[in-house]
């Protein structure tokens, strides 16, 4: 297909509630990765003490699930930060 062919389906514009409900699962999804992370790590630090035989390293877990928790937070609100504002440019 040539590059200067125009876009043969375009996309539909979206309805207000449509926008409103994807813009409600970021929030929720948002809402669920940390705690979720923060579990994983958990389980898994719980596993490697009850492996090693040990009683510390269920903390560094939960230390490893916060700070992946936080970092996929921050990515996916600046993710949704630029959707925003790429929208808001081009109407």
């Amino acid at each position: 297909m040539p590059e200067n062919a125009p876009n043969p389906k375009p996309t539909p514009k979206r309805s207000a509630l449509t926008q409103g409900v994807a813009s409600a699962e970021r929030l929720i999804e948002l809402a669920f990765i940390m705690p979720a992370a923060l579990v994983v790590g958990w389980l898994g630090g719980a596993g490697l003490d009850k492996l090693f035989h040990q009683h510390w390293i269920y903390i560094a877990g939960i230390l490893l699930g916060f700070v992946a928790g936080f970092i996929e937070v921050l990515r996916s609100a600046l993710r949704y930060s630029n959707k925003i504002e790429k929208e808001d440019r081009n109407p």
